[in-house]
C-alpha cells in the first residue's frame, strides 16, 4: 500500500512538473517610441508569483500552460496575455491616458488634476507638434477656450495672446506670463515645439496667484523634455520642409476700374494723370479710354516662401542620471519679395542627477541664435494705393538708378507709391541671441514628506538690429541718401526660488503645504546711432559706422533701467477623502517700480466638491466622475510704466493794464503709481461620462482690474499723465468638450470642441472729461463706462442718398451741401435720441470693439492601423475692423483702391445704398470716421489637416527598421470671412495692412532609434 501511495506521489509531482516546465521569455517596448520598458511587473495572474523586466526590457517567468500574464507599469495601460504553446510573448504597452492626465503642473509644483479648484486647461504635445510655425503660441490658436492668440505671418514674430480678455489698458501690459522648467519670460520665441513636455495654461485668478507680480494676465507653464532613469538611449529626429502662400489676397482695382473712378471723381487733375499714363505707355487695345498698363500691386510684391524645421534629440538615463539633449535648426522665408526671412539654431540640454536617497540636482540650458531679416510692412500699405496705371519698371524713367523703377510723380501724382525701392534697397536685419540657464539643489528633509528646492534661472538675451538705407534716385527730385542705423539692447533677467513643500497623509485627509521666496533682478540696456552716406555701401563688409560720414553720426538712444523684485508667497492644498477640497495661495510682492507702495499682498482661495465620492451619487449610472468648485483671487500687475513725473514750463503772454507781458508758468506732475489690481471670481465644473469616454469643463468668470492705469486728462496742462484711475472688467463663459472612443484594435477616434463667450467693458473712469480719447483726431476710438476699452468711436451710416428729391427732404444734407451718392448719417443728438436736423459731434456713438464676443475650435483625429488623420478648425465672431488703409484717402485721395470699393461705389440711383460714389469718397462729409470704414471681423479657419503614415516592427535587408513616420501637413489653408482684407486677425483692430497670414504646406518626416 505504502509503496502504491509513494508511486501516486510522484506521478502527481511529474505531472505538476511537467505542467510548470514552460519557461516564458519576451520583450516588453512602448507604443509611443517601440523602446524597451524596464521595470514592468510580470505577474501570473491570481498569484504572487512574477518578475519585473531588466534594463533591457527582457524578462523570463515560468509557468503553466493556460495561466494569464498580466504586464502593469504606472502610467502604461496593463495587459493581459493568456498562455498558450509559445515560449516567447513580446508585450507593446499604450500609455495609459486616464493615469498620465491625473497629475498637472500648478505654480511651483503638481496637482492631482481631480483635485483642482481652479480653471487650468493641459494641451497634449502632439497637438502643438503639428503646427509648422517658430513661435508654440501659434498651435494653441483654438485649442483651449478662454486663450485668444492673434495669427501673424511674418517670419519670426510671435502672436499676440490674450487670456480671457484685455485687463489692462495698455494692451502690450495684457501678456501672459511663460514659465518655463520654472524661469519667467514674456516671450518664447526661443523654444522649438519638439522640446515641450507638457503644457499647461492657468486661466483664473485663484491658479495664477501663486505667481503673483506679472501673472495678471494669465499664466503658460511649459516643461522641457527630460530623460528618464535606467533607460537606454532613444534618439529621435523630425523635420518637415514645405512652402507657405498668401491666403486670400485683397483684389485692387484694376486699370479700367481705376480709370472709371477717376472720370466719375470730378477731380480735373485726376483725369489729366489718365492722361498723362496714356500719353507715356500708350492706350489699351481692348479699350483705347484705358492707359496700356495693368499692374497688380499685390502680385507683384507677393511670392511663395519656403519653410523648414530639422530637429535631433537623444534622452535616457542610468540608475542616478537622466538626460536630455536636443538641436533644432528652423528657417522660413517671407512672402513678401524682398530680403525677409528667420533663420533659428537652438541647442538644448537637461540632466538631473541623484547625489544620494536624499539629494538631487539638476539643470538645463538653452542657447538659441537667431537672425531675423524684417519685411517693409510698409510696402503692404504702398501697394495698396499704387495705381495700376503704372509699370513697376519704367524704361523712360532715366533718372532713376540704379534700377528704372516708375514713379508715379512723373504722372503728376503726389506720392512716388512705388512699394519695390523700399523693398528692394533696404536691409532690415536683427540678430537674436539667448542664452537661457536654470540650475537647482533639492534635498527631501523628511523622505516622502518635506522637500527643500533651491533654483537659480538667468535670462541673457542680446538684440543686435542693423538697418541700411542704400542710396537711390526715382527721378522727379526724388532721391535718398545712404544711411545706417545701429541699435543694441541687451536684457538680463535674474530669478532666484527657494520653495519648502510638506506633503502628509493621515486617514483621509490629505494636506500639501508649500511655502517660499523670491527674488528677481531685472537690467536692461539700449544703445542707438545713426550715420548716412556710408562708403562702399554696396557691400556688406562696409555696413558699419565707421564708414558713415562723421559730421552725420548722431546718437538716437542710449536709455536703460534695472528693476528688483522681492516675494513672499504660501500655499495650502488639503482634502478629505479626495471629496472636499481646499485650496488657498498668499504672495506679497515688493517692487522697486511703484514709489508710493512698493508692496502688494495678493490672496486667493479656491473649493471643490467630488459629488461622485458621495454615497448618494455611487453607481449613478450616469457620471463617472463629476466636480464642483469656485475659486477667489487677487493678483498684482507691475507689467505697466514705473512711477514717474514730469517739471513743465510753459512761455506765455498776458495783458497787464493793456501792455502785453511776457512770463513763463511752471507746473510739476508726478504720477505716484501703485499696482494694477485684478480681483477674479471664477464657478466651474468638470465631468465625465459614458465610461469616461465624453469629457466636459466649463467656467464662468468675472475679472476685474482694479487702479488700471490709464492716460487721465489734467487741465491746468493741457496733456495726459498715466495714473490709477479706473476700473475694467472681463466676464464670460468657456466650455470645452471632448470625446474619445476606440472601436476596436484598429480603430479609434477622438473629437474636441471648445468655445468662449467675452464681454469687456469699462466699469469706472476718473477722467475729467469722462471718457478717455485713443487713435487719432481722424480715427477716434474711446473709452467710455459701460462700452469696451478703446471702443471705435463715431457716425452710423443709414444709407446712401440717391436722388435730389431724397437730398432736398433732408435738412440736414440741404444745410451741408450734400448731393446723391453721398453718405446718410443717423441724427440721435436730440432729446432722448429724437433727430434735432444738426449732425454734430454729438451723433456720434460706439461702432464696436476690437475684442471678440464669441469664439470657438474644435478638432477630429482619427486613427486607423498605421494611419493617422487630424483635422482641426477655429473661429470668431462680434469683433470690428478699421479698414483705415480705406480710410486714409482723406490724406491720399490720388490713389487707388480696392475692387470691392470700385464694384460697389454708388454711381446712379439704386446702384448702391453702402457706399458712396466716386466723387462723394474724395469729400470730407463722407470720409467722416463711421461704420462705412468699420467692418466686421467675423471669420472660420480650417486651422490645420494633418495625415501621417507610421512603419513599426519592419525590417529592410533582414534588419529590424526604426519606427518611422511619415506625415502631410497644410496649417491654414482655407479661411472665410468677408472683411475687405487679406487677413481679418488685426491684433488691436486697425488694419493698415497687416502682414499676410499664409498657408503652410509640409512634408515630414519622424524617425526614433
Amino acid at each position: 500500500m505504502k509503496a502504491k501511495i509513494n508511486l501516486i506521489l510522484i506521478f502527481l509531482f511529474s505531472i505538476s512538473s511537467f505542467a510548470q516546465n514552460i519557461t516564458i521569455t519576451g520583450e516588453v517596448t512602448s507604443a509611443e517610441d517601440d523602446m524597451p520598458v524596464p521595470g514592468v511587473n510580470v505577474i501570473v495572474a491570481g498569484t504572487s508569483r512574477g518578475v519585473s523586466t531588466d534594463f533591457d526590457g527582457l524578462y523570463s517567468i515560468e509557468v503553466n500552460q493556460g495561466e494569464v500574464l498580466e504586464f502593469s507599469s504606472i502610467g502604461l495601460k496593463t495587459t493581459t496575455v493568456t498562455v498558450g504553446n509559445q515560449t516567447v510573448i513580446n508585450v507593446s504597452m499604450v500609455p495609459d491616458i486616464e493615469a498620465l492626465d491625473e497629475i498637472v503642473i500648478v505654480g511651483y509644483g503638481t496637482q492631482k488634476k481631480a483635485d483642482l479648484t481652479g480653471s487650468i486647461s493641459t494641451v497634449a504635445t502632439e497637438e502643438i507638434e503639428r503646427t509648422p510655425a517658430a513661435n508654440i503660441m501659434q498651435s494653441l490658436q483654438g485649442k483651449v477656450s478662454g486663450v485668444q492668440v492673434v495669427s501673424t505671418g511674418s517670419p519670426g514674430d510671435s502672436p499676440k495672446v490674450r487670456l480671457r480678455g484685455l485687463g489692462s489698458y495698455q494692451d502690450d501690459n495684457g501678456n501672459p506670463l511663460y514659465v518655463v522648467d520654472g524661469m519667467f519670460y514674456s516671450n518664447i520665441d526661443f523654444l522649438n515645439s519638439k522640446d515641450i513636455e507638457s503644457l499647461t495654461v492657468l486661466k483664473d485668478a485663484s491658479s495664477s496667484a501663486i505667481y503673483g507680480v506679472r501673472a495678471a494676465n494669465g499664466v503658460i507653464i511649459i516643461k522641457t523634455k527630460t530623460g528618464k532613469r535606467d533607460q537606454k538611449p532613444v534618439f529621435e529626429y523630425d523635420g518637415y520642409t514645405g512652402v507657405q502662400f498668401a491666403q486670400n489676397v485683397l483684389k485692387l482695382a484694376n486699370a479700367e476700374q481705376f480709370t472709371t473712378m477717376a472720370y466719375e471723381s470730378g477731380s480735373a487733375a485726376d483725369v489729366q494723370f489718365v492722361l498723362n499714363a496714356m500719353q507715356r505707355f500708350g492706350r489699351s487695345r481692348v479699350n483705347p479710354n484705358v492707359p496700356n498698363v495693368n499692374t497688380d500691386w499685390y502680385d507683384e510684391i507677393l511670392r511663395p516662401g519656403f519653410i523648414s524645421s530639422h530637429s535631433i534629440g537623444a534622452s535616457g538615463g542610468a540608475e542616478n542620471v537622466s538626460y536630455s539633449v536636443g538641436a533644432n535648426y528652423y528657417s522660413q522665408e517671407g512672402i513678401l519679395d524682398m530680403k525677409n526671412e528667420y533663420e533659428r539654431f537652438n541647442i538644448r540640454t537637461k540632466v538631473d542627477v541623484d547625489l544620494s536617497d536624499r539629494f538631487r540636482i539638476g539643470g538645463n540650458m538653452v542657447f538659441s541664435n537667431a537672425t531675423k531679416y524684417n519685411a517693409e510692412t510698409a510696402a503692404f500699405f504702398q501697394a495698396y494705393y499704387a495705381v495700376p496705371i503704372m509699370p513697376v519698371i519704367d524704361d523712360l524713367n532715366t533718372d532713376a538708378s540704379p534700377i528704372r523703377y516708375s514713379n508715379a510723380q512723373i504722372l503728376g501724382y503726389r506720392g512716388t507709391q512705388n512699394p519695390f525701392p523700399v523693398m528692394r534697397y533696404s536691409n532690415n536685419q536683427l540678430k537674436i541671441r539667448k542664452l537661457l540657464t536654470n540650475i537647482y539643489i533639492e534635498a527631501h528633509l523628511i523622505p516622502e514628506k518635506l522637500t527643500f528646492k533651491s533654483t537659480y534661472s538667468h535670462d541673457f538675451s542680446a538684440l543686435d538690429e542693423r538697418y541700411v538705407d542704400k542710396p537711390y534716385t526715382l527721378g522727379n527730385n526724388v532721391e535718398r541718401l545712404s544711411g545706417l542705423t545701429k541699435t543694441q539692447n541687451t536684457y538680463s533677467n535674474q530669478i532666484w526660488d527657494n520653495i519648502l513643500t510638506y506633503n502628509d497623509s493621515f486617514g483621509d485627509h490629505n494636506l500639501t503645504l508649500m511655502g517660499g521666496t523670491s527674488f528677481r533682478d531685472e537690467a536692461n540696456h539700449a544703445l542707438s546711432v545713426r550715420g548716412q552716406n556710408i562708403s562702399g555701401i554696396d557691400f556688406e563688409s562696409s555696413w558699419y559706422l565707421n564708414f558713415a560720414e562723421e559730421s552725420s553720426i548722431t546718437l538716437n538712444n542710449d536709455s536703460g533701467g534695472r528693476l528688483y523684485g522681492v516675494s513672499y508667497f504660501a500655499r495650502a492644498a488639503y482634502n478629505f477623502n479626495s471629496k472636499y477640497l481646499l485650496y488657498g495661495t498668499i504672495r506679497a510682492d515688493g517692487s522697486s517700480k511703484f514709489t508710493k507702495d512698493p508692496w502688494g499682498y495678493f490672496p486667493s482661495v479656491g473649493v471643490g466638491w467630488v459629488l461622485t465620492e458621495e454615497s448618494f451619487m455611487q453607481d449613478n449610472g450616469i457620471f463617472d466622475f463629476f466636480k464642483l468648485r469656485a475659486s477667489w483671487g487677487k493678483l498684482g500687475n507691475d507689467s505697466v510704466g514705473a512711477s514717474s513725473g514730469s517739471n513743465t514750463i510753459t512761455v506765455i503772454s498776458v495783458p497787464f493794464d493793456d501792455i502785453q507781458t511776457g512770463g513763463i508758468t511752471s507746473s510739476s506732475t508726478f504720477t505716484n503709481n501703485t499696482w494694477e489690481v485684478i480681483e477674479e471670481m471664477n464657478f466651474g465644473t468638470n465631468f465625465t461620462m459614458f465610461d469616461s469616454r465624453l469629457s466636459v469643463d466649463a467656467d464662468y468668470y468675472i475679472r476685474e482690474t482694479n487702479n488700471a492705469i490709464m492716460p487721465v486728462f489734467v487741465p491746468i496742462i493741457n496733456t495726459t499723465i498715466a495714473r490709477n484711475s479706473g476700473v475694467i472688467r472681463n466676464e464670460g463663459f468657456e466650455v470645452a468638450l471632448n470625446w474619445n472612443n476606440s472601436i476596436s484594435d484598429d480603430f479609434s477616434y477622438s473629437v474636441g470642441l471648445n468655445f468662449t463667450t467675452l464681454k469687456n467693458e469699462t466699469v469706472s473712469l476718473t477722467d475729467p472729461r469722462g471718457y478717455i480719447e485713443a487713435g487719432s483726431a481722424e480715427f477716434r476710438q474711446r473709452t467710455i463706462v459701460g462700452e469696451p476699452i478703446q471702443a471705435f468711436y463715431g457716425y452710423e451710416t443709414t444709407g446712401v442718398y440717391q436722388n435730389q428729391a431724397q437730398v432736398d427732404a433732408d435738412p440736414i444734407a440741404v444745410a451741408n451741401g450734400l448731393v446723391p451718392g453721398d453718405l446718410i448719417y443717423r441724427d440721435i443728438s436730440g432729446p432722448d435720441g429724437v433727430p434735432d436736423g444738426v449732425l454734430d459731434g454729438d451723433d456720434r456713438k460706439v461702432l464696436g470693439s476690437f475684442l471678440p464676443e464669441f469664439m470657438f475650435g474644435g478638432n477630429l483625429g482619427i486613427n486607423y492601423k498605421d494611419f493617422d488623420l487630424s483635422v482641426s478648425f477655429y473661429g470668431q465672431t462680434g469683433n470690428k475692423i478699421l479698414n483705415r488703409k480705406r480710410g486714409e484717402i482723406i490724406f491720399t485721395q490720388d490713389t487707388n483702391m480696392d475692387a470691392d470699393l470700385a464694384i460697389n461705389r454708388w454711381h446712379g440711383e439704386g446702384t448702391s445704398n453702402t457706399y458712396p460714389s466716386s466723387e462723394g469718397l474724395r469729400k470730407g462729409w463722407n470720409q467722416r470716421l463711421s461704420n462705412f470704414w468699420i467692418e466686421d471681423g467675423d471669420f472660420f479657419r480650417v486651422q490645420n489637416i494633418q495625415l501621417g503614415y507610421t512603419l513599426k516592427n519592419e525590417k529592410l535587408f533582414g534588419k529590424n527598421m526604426p519606427e518611422t513616420r511619415f506625415y502631410l501637413t497644410a496649417d491654414k489653408p482655407f479661411t472665410f470671412f468677408d472683411y475687405n482684407g487679406f487677413n481679418p486677425e488685426v491684433a488691436n483692430g486697425v488694419d493698415r495692412e497687416v502682414y499676410p497670414v499664409p498657408g503652410t504646406y509640409t512634408l515630414g518626416l519622424n524617425i526614433k532609434i
